[in-house]
Order: structure tokens, then sequence, then C-alpha cells
């Protein structure tokens, strides 16, 4: 399996990171959905780069905890895989995307629900993941899908007990 992932970290918070945690965390999902290679990159930051994401691609003017942007969702990106050389195409074809993690936003919902900072990235780092392999949460089936497969992932890590379900009280 020949993964490459990304790990990057804001120079605020690089203290509060493990980043080959982060980085195993992202190969866990790959080898879990049977993905033979692909790349990816992860960037912790703040709270203030995600809500400029959100506003500009979601249209909500808030931070979050995760963003996920696919390569493969836009029709940009299949465009120039493409007109692309063959020999780049494959390389082109690996690119999944893109998960971004605010730090605070993260450090804060750990404290809320009596979880350790570093185990919200994990959960966080599973969750944008997925987003990039097509998981999803728009339908109740889609969701539990989604969640039941970030927990048995997370479990093999020994972390359980976190969910995304617990979202849906707020």
């Amino acid at each position: 399996m020949a993964y490459t992932i990304v790990v990057e970290v804001d120079e605020e918070f690089v203290a509060g990171v493990d980043v080959d945690a982060i980085e195993a965390a992202a190969a866990a999902v790959l080898r879990a959905e049977g993905m033979d290679d692909g790349d990816l990159a992860v960037f912790i930051t703040s709270d203030e780069e995600v809500r400029a994401l959100n506003l500009e691609w979601r249209g909500i003017d808030a931070p979050t905890d995760v963003l996920s942007f696919a390569t493969h969702d836009t029709t940009e990106y299949q465009e120039v895989i493409r007109n692309a050389p063959p020999d780049l195409q494959a390389l082109f074809a690996r690119a999944l995307g893109d998960v971004l993690i605010a730090y605070p936003y993260a450090e804060r919902q750990a404290t809320r629900f009596g979880n350790s900072t570093a185990n919200e990235l994990l959960l966080l780092t599973v969750h944008g993941v997925l987003h990039l392999l097509g998981y999803d949460h728009a339908t109740p089936e889609d969701e539990a899908a989604m969640w039941q497969r970030q927990e048995e992932i997370l479990a093999a890590y020994g972390v359980t007990g976190l969910s995304l379900r617990r979202y849906e009280e707020e």
C-alpha cells in the first residue's frame, strides 16, 4: 500500500498535535476502506481559517470542527485529469483531497464532551477522510453507515465512546 499523507499544523498548535497519530488515523481509514494507494492532506488550523472556507464553500459564516474537500467531487479536477498527459493522469487520480480541522474548535468540543483533544483530533481525522471517500450523513441511513464505520476504525486504536452522534443533541 502506497499512501502519501501530509499533515500540516499551524505553528501555534504544533505542541498539541501528534502528527504521527493523525497520519496513522488517515492511513487506517484508507486501509479499512480497501484503498491500495492515495494522496491526501490534513491541515490543523485556526477557527478563523475554517470559518472563511466554510463561508466560501458552504455559505455558512461560522467555524466548524472539520471540513473535507474531495478532489474527485469537482468538475474542474476531472477536467484536469482528462486533459493531462497519460503519465500524469495516474498521479492526479491518486489525489483524494484535503481535510481541514479547526484546532480550537476541536479543543472546545473535547472539553465539552469529556474527551482528550488528541482523541478528538483522531475522530475528526477519521470523519474527514471518510468524507473524502464518499461517506456522508445527509440521510439517516448514510449517517448510520458513516458513524458505524468511523467507530470501527477508531476502535482499532482503542478509542471508543467517541461518536459524532452526540452532536445531534446540540
